[in-house]
């Protein structure tokens, strides 16, 4: 009689192929709703102080805010802190902490006079009021001042998105700069 070698039993080196399995499945569950969530998350409130603006409950405002869109480039639209001035709106960046505003129904700017220099953007006549981190541009030549404030280095795209909807809510006018001093 030949003796035959027994065969080999494996013994499992762990736990089941069905565990890792169903350890993965949930893994990659849990990547997918937490990307998810952070897509679909809303901003957090911008919480805006109040400042003068005599026309931001008119028609032109509500027409002009309306009008903007829900995206300035990187920045997303998101609500405003209660209690939010009228006439007001903004965003968020994804990296920025710091978002933009823009103000409808101000009044004119005190150093808004005669022969201040005016960039233009797209059709919208735009006076410019640097600050050591934040830039405040007017649009100068409608029938409201508006006022869009950036961080310094949010690029040109919030304003160039932001005079495509002030042209086409609020029709241009000539401008009125105070007298120089």
């Amino acid at each position: 009689m030949v003796d035959r070698p027994e065969p080999e039993t494996h013994e499992p080196d762990g736990p089941p192929r069905w565990v890792f399995i169903a350890a993965l499945v949930v893994g990659v569950g849990a990547i997918v709703a937490v990307l998810v969530i952070a897509a679909n998350r809303a901003p957090a409130p911008v919480p805006v102080a109040a400042v003068p603006a005599p026309q931001a409950d008119g028609a032109a405002c509500a027409q002009l805010i309306d009008a903007l869109p829900d995206n300035l480039g990187d920045y997303q639209r998101a609500p405003t802190a209660d209690p939010s001035p009228a006439g007001v709106a903004a965003w968020r960046g994804d990296t920025d902490p710091e978002p933009v505003i823009l103000r409808c129904g101000l009044d004119r700017p005190g150093d808004f006079v005669q022969g201040v220099p005016l960039q233009m953007v797209d059709d919208v006549s735009w006076f410019r009021v640097a600050e050591a981190d934040r830039i405040s541009w007017f649009a100068v030549d409608r029938e409201v001042y508006v006022a869009l404030t950036l961080p310094a280095e949010s690029g040109p795209t919030p304003i160039q998105e932001v005079s495509a909807a002030i042209s086409a809510a609020l029709p241009a006018r000539p401008i009125d700069p105070g007298p120089p001093r």
